[in-house]
């Protein structure tokens, strides 16, 4: 079994370094498998394609826009993912929508697929996530963890 974490963002530009913060912090959170593969996936576009194709398991840490708006963790799973995640990672490369389109083109979707995010509150240049989302760290750790434990808990194809 492969579960790949993968933490999207630009840690540039404040709280949009939220899903690469995730991925540092989880490792401590809790101990995960060897098959648990956490991946600071930063901007990287088109290049992140085989974590998309080559896991059984997907986790996918980011800063998003929730039409709510509200100042929470936001988690989605399987055909629950929203439509709002047409947003491209940076202006200069393929979004997420676009990453999962190519994955079920080719065949190659994982098997299970979850979204934990939170919607930004400063996206200004500068180092380090706001105080207002810094807040939402632990909530988003514990159902980050809840997630991988139920997909590790499961098995899932664990004859490999």
């Amino acid at each position: 079994m492969v579960i790949n974490v993968l933490g999207l963002g630009n840690i540039i530009f404040g709280d949009e370094g939220f899903g690469v913060e995730m991925v540092r912090q989880l490792p401590e959170y809790n101990s995960y498998p060897d098959y648990v593969n956490f991946i600071d996936g930063g901007t990287q576009g088109i290049y992140l394609l085989d974590y998309f194709e080559s896991p059984e398991c997907l986790l996918i840490l980011d800063a998003i826009i929730p039409v709510e708006y509200d100042a929470e963790v936001y988690s989605y799973q399987g055909s629950d993912l929203p439509s709002f995640i047409h947003r491209k990672l940076s202006s200069h490369q393929i979004g997420l929508s676009e990453l999962l389109s190519l994955a079920k083109l080719h065949e190659k979707m994982p098997r299970k697929i979850a979204l934990i995010g939170i919607p930004p509150d400063n996206l200004d240049m500068g180092m380090g996530l706001s105080p207002k989302v810094r807040a939402l760290i632990p909530k988003a750790l514990a159902e980050t963890d809840q997630i991988l434990q139920s997909w590790i808990s499961t098995g899932i194809n664990q004859q490999h």
